[in-house]
């Protein structure tokens, strides 16, 4: 895959899928921005690519989704433009929806959903006048079926492939391309991340996520579905996969099948 000298804008950077993703990226000679809330990961971040001279910080926070333009000012200054933003940023869940508080429901969408949304607004307006874009994002396989444990999670999820969905069809003649990214599980710091019904980490990882993809594997297999522009891939076990086909044609039968699903 030759990403050469070519920009891309990563956010969530600073650990799990998005870190795995820009240190692979500079592998292939690309230039980045990467952006998080916590600065120093992202500057071990930095350190951890093959040529972080090509390489900006550029800490943000999705969940203030009203102040980003600015940022969107800064990460075109870097470089003078960019080709590819990837919409990594986001936060799970991991409660029951009785369990779960309306704060946690607000902060999960406007960190996921209405973050993401904001950004992409924002930089829209450069594609435009470019004609040339990609927006890539991160969405889950649960952004396809809702399971147990992500009622919010999954919603958010959902809400991001109408969204995108819509975007592309929009601008189709601007020569903007939409790949929607959907993992199962891998094996990251998701799970310690996710929030509870309280709103507090639940700083243990899942037994599921600790056997998932390989993030090193996952990295790539993404790369290649953002080089080939998809428009949308499943990148996950064979039983995640064959969930989302049932869903797709056997509906009833996923919903049996999901009532009795271990999702931890």
């Amino acid at each position: 895959m030759n990403f050469k000298e070519q920009i891309f804008w990563v956010t969530g950077a600073s650990s799990g899928i998005g870190k795995f993703l820009a240190v692979t990226l500079s592998n292939y000679g690309a230039k980045l921005i990467i952006s998080s809330r916590n600065e120093s990961f992202l500057r071990e971040v930095k350190k951890r690519c093959k040529y972080p001279e090509k390489v900006m910080v550029l800490p943000l926070d999705l969940e203030d989704y009203e102040n980003l333009t600015d940022k969107v000012t800064k990460a075109v200054s870097f470089f003078g433009s960019i080709d590819v933003l990837v919409n990594n940023g986001g936060i799970s869940q991991r409660s029951l929806v009785k369990d779960t508080s309306i704060k946690v429901d607000k902060r999960l969408m406007d960190i996921n959903y209405l973050g993401t949304v904001a950004l992409t607004k924002a930089l829209l307006p450069h594609f435009i006048e470019n004609k040339s874009g990609h927006f890539v994002v991160t969405t889950s396989i649960v952004g396809k079926i809702g399971t147990p444990l992500r009622s919010t999670y999954a919603a958010t999820k959902h809400a991001l492939h109408g969204f995108f969905d819509s975007l592309r069809a929009e601008h189709c003649n601007d020569n903007i391309a939409v790949t929607l990214v959907c993992p199962g599980f891998v094996t990251t710091n998701v799970s310690r991340n996710a929030l509870t019904g309280n709103g507090t980490p639940q700083n243990k990882m899942d037994s599921a996520t600790a056997n998932g993809i390989d993030p090193d594997r996952f990295a790539e297999l993404m790369l290649k579905a953002i080089k080939n522009k998809k428009e949308e891939v499943y990148i996950a076990g064979a039983k995640e996969k064959l969930g989302v086909y049932t869903k797709r044609f056997f509906p009833k039968l996923l919903s049996k099948m999901i009532r009795k699903l271990s999702v931890t």
